[in-house]
């Protein structure tokens, strides 16, 4: 299977597996995060999700190889997959997190290189944690292509502009390390230490109200960018509901009770 899926208690890690390829996305790639993401999105029990690579990369962006002849029509559909995406090419970024929400956390082990919509994917995700030297950018201009993925909205928002323009425009990668520096990334440890942190991170978010989780994520990416007034606002109609949860009272119960909670999501 080129996308593999685990399920850890309430966290799902969700592989990218055709290292031969650099995991780079193929059509069968394509449906299958899409299916993914929709499944773990709709499933209760899960409450963070956990994405990486297979192999010494994390994802080398679109298989253009054969992606590209069947958004121009050059190829022609044969399998399911071929004629899924031909059929709806808002597929591709549905894949890369551009145009779906999975509603819940997401964090992503960057276990090597991050290209185009590789990258374009890490910036659809919460929280992200990197290997050592691993090359991150998005270098569409260079082969006169844009980076269509979510790109020019999202990395002025998520490193310095003038940092992120130079890379927009040059098509030049920066190294992991260069990442953290600027923000973009969380944590950068050595390739042993890839999956505990990550998971060491999910199981805290995991323990968390999840009702609480899913609106304080929605309220800060809903209210990104905007004036604060109007932001301060649209966060009052994502908090006011969570008072009114049984997670919300079971919370400070257990707080003044000495325990720990049981949420129920409900």
């Amino acid at each position: 299977m080129s996308i593999e899926l685990e399920r850890h208690g309430h966290i799902a890690l969700v592989r990218l597996n055709r290292p031969e390829a650099r995991n780079a996305l193929s059509p069968e790639m394509v449906v299958g995060l899409v299916e993914t993401w929709k499944e773990l999105r709709d499933d209760d029990n899960v409450r963070v999700i956990v994405v990486t690579g297979t192999g010494s990369c994390f994802c080398a962006g679109a298989d253009l190889g054969e992606l590209a002849p069947l958004l121009s029509g050059a190829k022609t559909p044969v399998t399911a997959e071929d004629k899924a995406i031909a059929a709806d090419n808002s597929l591709i970024f549905q894949a890369v997190l551009r145009d779906f929400d999975c509603e819940k956390p997401v964090i992503a082990i960057i276990n090597g290189h991050a290209i185009a919509g590789g990258m374009e994917m890490v910036q659809g995700t919460d929280i992200r944690v990197a290997v050592p030297g691993a090359k991150i950018g998005v270098q569409e201009v260079k082969w006169a292509i844009f980076p269509a993925g979510g790109s020019s909205v999202r990395m002025p928002q998520q490193m310095p502009f003038a940092k992120a323009m130079e890379l927009l425009l040059t098509g030049d990668t920066i190294t992991s390390e260069e990442a953290l520096a600027y923000g973009f990334l969380n944590y950068v440890v050595p390739p042993e230490e890839l999956l505990p942190k990550a998971m060491e991170i999910a199981e805290k978010i995991a323990a968390n109200g999840p009702i609480a989780v899913k609106a304080i994520r929605a309220s800060a990416r809903a209210c990104l960018g905007l004036p604060g007034k109007e932001a301060l606002a649209l966060e009052l109609v994502h908090a006011m509901p969570v008072f009114d949860t049984e997670d919300a009272r079971e919370g400070p119960l257990a707080l003044m009770g000495k325990r720990q909670p049981v949420y129920k999501g409900r």
